[in-house]
C-alpha cells in the first residue's frame, strides 16, 4: 500500500492516525463485550475505517454526513462523547433516541450527522434534500452520504443519483464496496465491472478509490470539496474495501473464503498507516502506547458511565408526546373581502400566499413549473417565485419525498405534489418509515406536506381514482387532512404548511372545479382536529369527509324533513372525537359515509370509537356506507356501481326507522 502525505504536516498525520485508531479500539472493546453477553448486537466496520475517517476529516464540522452501520469513524471523528454513543447502543437515556432505536439509527443536528433507517435507500434522497437546501442558500457546503454496494440495487439509489445530477446538487455519493451484502457476493449483485461506472448513465463524475488508504481518501475528498464549493455537482465514489467481520456479529464469516480474508487482512487500513508513520519517524512505539492508553482509559471510563446509568423507565405520556413535534397553532383570521372561488382556486391561493409568507418554502412535483401541474394549480408560479422554489421533478416519488425530509433537516419547508394520490405508493416507504418516525426516533421534525389529488367520479380507472387515506391514518406520526369545501381547503393547507410535522393533504379531484364558496382573499388558518357541523338536527348523526359530504347533502335535499347532524371531519388525524361523541349522544344513531372501500378503513375505527364511548346512548347499531371491496373500475356504469351514492339513501332511511 502506497501512502502519499502530500502537504500534510506531522501533526496532521498523527491526528489522522488517532482518528483511525479510535474506532478500531472501540470495536475491539465491543467484540469483547459481545462475547461476554453484555452487548446484544454489533455491526462491525473493522477494515473500513479509512473511508469514514478520511471523508469526515476532509469536511467542515458544519457539513452534513449521512453514515450507515459500519461508519463509527464518522461519529468519533465528529467528537461525539463516547458515553453518549455507548448509551445509544445500550438503549439508555443519554443516547440519542431515548431507547427507541438502536446502533446507528439516529441523527444529531449538533454534530451534523443524519443516521440511516434500515431501508437504506431513503437516506440518499435525504442527502439530495440537504444538498438542495445548501444550494438554495448558496453557502458553498457539500453533503456526503454513505451506502453499501448492496443498496445500489435499490430503486432509491438510481432515483437519488438522477435527481442530484439533474439538479446539480453538491452531494458526494459514497459507495463502500466491501464485497458482500450480508452473505451475497458482488458477482450475484451486479454485472458491471465497477459500480463507479454507473455514474456515466447519469452524466456524473465518478472515481474508484482505495478505501483502505486513509491518505488517498482524505486527499481526494479535500480536492473534490474545494472544487464543488465553486462548481456544485454530484460525484459518485466507489471505495474498494472489505468487511472483515460478519454483516453483524451473529452472522459470522463462514461464507467468505479464507484466502480472501487473508488477502484483505494484509491491507488493514490501521496497521498499514501505523507502519507508514513509524517509517517516517512520526510515530514511535512509546507515542503509540501513550495514544492507545489514552483511548483505552476513555473507552473504559465511558463504558463505566453507561453501566452506572439506570435503565429507561417506560411512561405512556413520554412516548405519546414525542410522536409529533410540538406545534403552537396560530389562528389567523382574515378580515378582507371574500371571493366566490372554486376548490382548486383555494388550493392555489393557499400555496401562493404560503410561498410569499415562507421564503424557505419549496414546492416539488411532476410538471408543476411552467406547465402548472396536471390540474394547473401552480400555473403562473414560476414567474412569481422562480424555478428554484417551484421545481419540476423526475418521475421518482420515493426520492422526492426523502428530499423533502432533507430540506426539513436543513431549515426548509416543502410541499410535494403527487400527480395523483394513487402514485404515492412508489413513495410509501419514506413516508411511513422515515417522515412518520423521525421525531419519535430522534426528535427531528419532518416539515413536509404531501398533496394528494384523489378520488373517483371522473372515470379515470384503477390507477388514478383511489382515495387512499386509510394507508396513512394507521401510521403514528403522520397528520391526515381531507377538506370538502374551498374555505376549509385554503385555511387547512395554510396550517399544514405551518405545521412542522408531516401532513398528507387530500384534495378530491371531482371537487376541484365543481364546488364554489366565498373564501377570504387574505391569508388565514384553521385548526387541525376540529370538525365542522354542516347541518344540525336530532334524528341521526352523519359522519363524513371529502366528496361524500356533498353526496350526503344531495341526499338530504331530497328529504328536507329529516333532522340530522352532518359532521364534516375535515381532518382524519387528529380526529375530532369530541364532536362525534357529543352528536351521537344527542341523536342516538350514527352513520359513517365515505368513498373508500369499507374493510380496514377509517370508518371502522370511528365505528369502534363510538361503540366504546357512546354505547349506552345508542338506539341502533352504527352503520357504515362505503364503496365496493374492489379496485375502482373505469366505465361509468361500473364506477357508479362501485361508489356508495346509490346505497346511502336507503341505509340512512333504514337507520332512522330502526
Amino acid at each position: 500500500m502506497k501512502f502519499n502525505r502530500g502537504t500534510l504536516g506531522d501533526n496532521q498525520l498523527l491526528e489522522l492516525y488517532k482518528s483511525i485508531l479510535k474506532p478500531r479500539m472501540i470495536e475491539e472493546k465491543m467484540l469483547v463485550l459481545i462475547r461476554q453477553g453484555k452487548v446484544s448486537k454489533w455491526f462491525s466496520g473493522i477494515g473500513q475505517e479509512a473511508i469514514s475517517v478520511g471523508i469526515t476529516a476532509a469536511l467542515d464540522q458544519d457539513e452534513y454526513i449521512l453514515p450507515m452501520h459500519r461508519n463509527l469513524g464518522v461519529f468519533t471523528s465528529r467528537n461525539i462523547p463516547l458515553y453518549r454513543l455507548f448509551s445509544q447502543w445500550q438503549g439508555k437515556a443519554n443516547g440519542f433516541t431515548k431507547g427507541r432505536d438502536r446502533s446507528f439509527h439516529f441523527g444529531s443536528q449538533q454534530y451534523k450527522i443524519i443516521g440511516m433507517i434500515s431501508h437504506l435507500g431513503p437516506q440518499l434522497g435525504v442527502a439530495d434534500g440537504i444538498a438542495l437546501a445548501n444550494k438554495l442558500s448558496n453557502n458553498g457546503k457539500i453533503t456526503a452520504v454513505f451506502t453499501g454496494e448492496g443498496a445500489t440495487s435499490e430503486g432509491d439509489f438510481h432515483e437519488a443519483l438522477n435527481v442530484a445530477s439533474v439538479w446539480d446538487l453538491p452531494v458526494l455519493f459514497v459507495i463502500e464496496n466491501n464485497g458482500y451484502g450480508l452473505s451475497t457476493p458482488t458477482n450475484e449483485q451486479y454485472r458491471c465491472e465497477n459500480l463507479a461506472d454507473k455514474g456515466i448513465g447519469y452524466g456524473m463524475e465518478s472515481y474508484i478509490v482505495d478505501g483502505n488508504n486513509v491518505l488517498e481518501v482524505y486527499h481526494l475528498i479535500s480536492d473534490l470539496k474545494k472544487s464543488m464549493e465553486t462548481h456544485p455537482r454530484p460525484i459518485l465514489l466507489e471505495f474498494k474495501t472489505f468487511r472483515m467481520r460478519g454483516h453483524e456479529e451473529a452472522s459470522g464469516v463462514k461464507y467468505v473464503p479464507k484466502e480472501l480474508l487473508d488477502l484483505w487482512e494484509e491491507k488493514d487500513p490501521v496497521e498499514n498507516f501505523k507502519k507508514y508513520l513509524i517509517q517516517l519517524n512520526i510515530l514511535t512505539e512509546s507515542i503509540d502506547l501513550e495514544i492507545t492508553s489514552h483511548f483505552k482509559k476513555e473507552i473504559d471510563e465511558s463504558w463505566a458511565i453507561v453501566n452506572s446509568e439506570p435503565d429507561i423507565e417506560a411512561f405512556y405520556s413520554d412516548e405519546l408526546d414525542d410522536v409529533y413535534k410540538g406545534y403552537d397553532f396560530e389562528l389567523i383570521n382574515a378580515n378582507s373581502n371574500v371571493s366566490n372561488i372554486r376548490f382548486i382556486d383555494a388550493i392555489s391561493s393557499s400555496l401562493k400566499q404560503s410561498m410569499q409568507r415562507h421564503d424557505n418554502l419549496v414546492i416539488m412535483g411532476q410538471d408543476i413549473a411552467e406547465y402548472g401541474g396536471a390540474f394547473k394549480i401552480t400555473d403562473g408560479f414560476v414567474p412569481l417565485f422562480g424555478k428554484d422554489r417551484v421545481r419540476n421533478t423526475p418521475i421518482c416519488e420515493s426520492i422526492i419525498v426523502s428530499a423533502g425530509m432533507g430540506l426539513s433537516i436543513n431549515g426548509y419547508k416543502s410541499v410535494v405534489e403527487m400527480q395523483f394520490a394513487d402514485f404515492v405508493s412508489t413513495g410509501f416507504n419514506p413516508i411511513v418509515n422515515l417522515l412518520a418516525k423521525s421525531h419519535y426516533r430522534w426528535l427531528e421534525k419532518a416539515d413536509v406536506v404531501i398533496r394528494m389529488p384523489c378520488g373517483a367520479g371522473t372515470q379515470a380507472g384503477p390507477f388514478h381514482s383511489q382515495t387512499n387515506e386509510a394507508w396513512f391514518t394507521k401510521t403514528p406520526g403522520l397528520k391526515v387532512v381531507y377538506p370538502a369545501f374551498p374555505y376549509d381547503a385554503k385555511g387547512l393547507l395554510n396550517t399544514a404548511i405551518n405545521d412542522p410535522n408531516p401532513v398528507l393533504f387530500f384534495e378530491h379531484k371531482k371537487l376541484y372545479r365543481s364546488i364554489y364558496q366565498d373564501v377570504p382573499d387574505e391569508y388565514y388558518t384553521l385548526p387541525f382536529g376540529k370538525a365542522a357541523l354542516v347541518k344540525e338536527g336530532e334524528a341521526v348523526t352523519i359522519i363524513s369527509f371529502g366528496a361524500a359530504v356533498h353526496w350526503a347533502l344531495e341526499t338530504l335535499e331530497k328529504h328536507t324533513d329529516l333532522s340530522v347532524d352532518l359532521i364534516d371531519l375535515r381532518t382524519l388525524q387528529p380526529l375530532d372525537t369530541a364532536t362525534i361523541f357529543d352528536s351521537v349522544k344527542k341523536t342516538g344513531k350514527a352513520i359513517i359515509y365515505q368513498e373508500d372501500s369499507l374493510f380496514g378503513s377509517i370508518s371502522s375505527d370511528i365505528s369502534a370509537l363510538i361503540m366504546e364511548n357512546c354505547f349506552e346512548y345508542l338506539d341502533a347499531p352504527v352503520v357504515r356506507v362505503a364503496s365496493l371491496e374492489s379496485p375502482i373500475p373505469f366505465t361509468k356504469a361500473l364506477e357508479d356501481q362501485y361508489l356508495p351514492l346509490g346505497r346511502f339513501e336507503k341505509a340512512l332511511l333504514d337507520l332512522i326507522a330502526y
